[in-house]
């Protein structure tokens, strides 16, 4: 089969194509503002990558076009259509469908899927998941939606026959499908086994508040057959709105002191205890409370497929994490000390928080707690874009000792919503204006954190180049 993906550098669409291509499928895409990691991982499987949307590709004549959501009847200002390739397709009637629906008859049909879902924590608990399995010698097939650093690509078949169902970790996410089917992705996946890891507002763009998510998340668990296991964080109350409005699978809690799955210690070193009992001890290189319960819930999934505790928690030992997930990217000796430069996806302020307390953790931990955190982000997302959140940005940020923010193109005014750390915030216009502001403040020690779920254009190359060019005689940087 030729399938033509559109918009095929996304996380999803991209670990999808990886997926059809290991298949035997002959695989094409198209897409416009292509950066790391999902732009590597295609090069590399020698996909023809084609560059912006135009109606001439209907030439390649492939037997299905894959939708991507990014893709939509949007009109451009002088009327014409913003996706001229899409207008093509529904006008010669040529067959099209969406990544989730494609996915779910071509890969995931009669495999055992352990679908990953919640605002945050998705992409690093499936990626915890599947390494896992891995470990067991389970041989997991999985779409992740990063690139898991074990692993070194997002997506992977995995066997496909042997005893019992075939495994498939999957990232489960609640933005919608497609412009014409506005279900939620994982409605499409229909696991056995469900990871609800929590649950907050988010997706301003399609969802009008935390009620509308609670519903898809709800179908979701209409999907889990009575002889499943839905896997839930018991210290949210949004998850158990949820919980209330119909449970048909056996359930699974974690993370509260009455929960099923319980973590006793610090996030780097804790025991896992299963209904009060120890059953086995996680020691790793993960920082955050948010990492210690999705370290509990990949356990509990993992454990509903035979495989135990203790041997999961030996798998997590040699977890490397994800890109872009407290990735360092450079670290620069200087004169008073070593800046060192992380990258991060957080986007969300409750993740923003989150990645902020568990690197703070980490030098505390370290004995370096007098080492700075400067966190320097965008507001990309489509959420953040709106100022739905603009709020709580200074919760967010309250762990850092600096926080600078790139303000191009929003449509509300950042500094006032930063006002609340005052001398502590710094609001930049473009980028240039931001790497000034970060070089004026640095000194040796800080760790200058990165957030955006986008490529920030750049900013972590050049500020380790603006760091290494404001330290020539310094020691080569790592």
């Amino acid at each position: 089969m030729h399938i033509h993906i559109l918009g095929i550098c996304g996380t999803f669409m991209g670990g999808l194509a990886a997926l059809a291509r290991e298949a035997g499928h002959r695989v094409t895409g198209c897409d416009a503002g292509v950066y790391p990691p999902m732009s590597e991982q295609l090069r590399a499987l020698d996909i023809e990558l084609i560059e912006g949307w135009d109606a001439d590709q209907m030439a390649l004549r492939p037997d299905v076009f894959v939708v991507g959501n990014v893709v939509s009847r949007a009109r451009l200002p002088d009327g014409s259509p913003k996706f001229p390739l899409m207008e093509a397709i529904l006008e010669a009637g040529a067959r099209y469908t969406s990544g989730p629906q494609w996915l779910a008859e071509h890969v995931l049909h009669g495999r055992h899927v352990l679908a990953v879902a919640g605002t945050h924590g998705k992409t690093t608990t499936t990626a915890m998941l599947a390494w896992i399995l891995q470990h067991a010698q389970r041989a997991p097939g999985f779409l992740v939606g990063g690139v898991p650093l074990d692993f070194g690509v997002s997506a992977r078949l995995g066997a496909v026959d042997g005893p019992g169902r075939p495994l498939f970790v999957i990232e489960a996410d609640e933005y919608d499908t497609a412009f014409f089917d506005k279900r939620s992705k994982f409605v499409h996946y229909r696991p056995r086994t469900a990871v609800l890891n929590n649950l907050e507002f988010d997706h301003a763009d399609i969802f009008d508040d935390l009620a509308a998510i609670e519903r898809q998340f709800h179908h979701l668990l209409r999907t889990v057959p009575a002889s499943g296991r839905v896997i839930a964080n018991g210290l949210e109350e949004s998850i158990a709105r949820v919980l209330h409005q119909g449970l048909y699978s056996e359930l699974r809690t974690f993370g509260a002191a009455s929960s099923d799955y319980v973590a006793d210690g610090e996030p780097h070193d804790f025991a896992v205890l299963r209904h009060g009992r120890e059953v086995a001890r996680v020691r790793w290189g993960l920082a955050g409370v948010h990492n210690q319960l999705n370290a509990l819930a990949a356990i509990a999934a993992a454990e509903h497929v035979g495989v135990s505790p203790a041997l999961a928690a030996e798998a997590l030992a040699d977890f490397q994490g994800v890109r872009r997930r407290l990735e360092v990217r450079a670290r620069v000796p200087r004169a008073d000390g070593v800046v060192t430069v992380y990258d991060d996806f957080a986007h969300h302020p409750t993740a923003m928080r989150s990645t902020i307390d568990g690197l703070r953790r980490r030098l505390d931990a370290q004995g370096r707690a007098h080492e700075r955190i400067l966190a320097i982000f965008e507001p990309r997302s489509n959420t953040m874009k709106l100022g739905t959140m603009k709020a709580q940005l200074p919760w967010a940020l309250e762990g850092a000792a600096l926080a600078f923010c790139h303000a191009g193109g929003l449509g509300w005014d950042a500094a006032a919503a930063l006002a609340p750390l005052g001398a502590r915030a710094r609001v930049a216009p473009d980028l240039d204006t931001l790497l000034a502001q970060v070089m004026a403040e640095v000194r040796g020690g800080d760790h200058l954190l990165c957030m955006s779920n986008g490529a920030f254009g750049g900013i972590h190359e050049r500020l380790a180049a603006a760091l290494r060019a404001a330290a020539p005689a310094a020691a080569p940087a790592q």
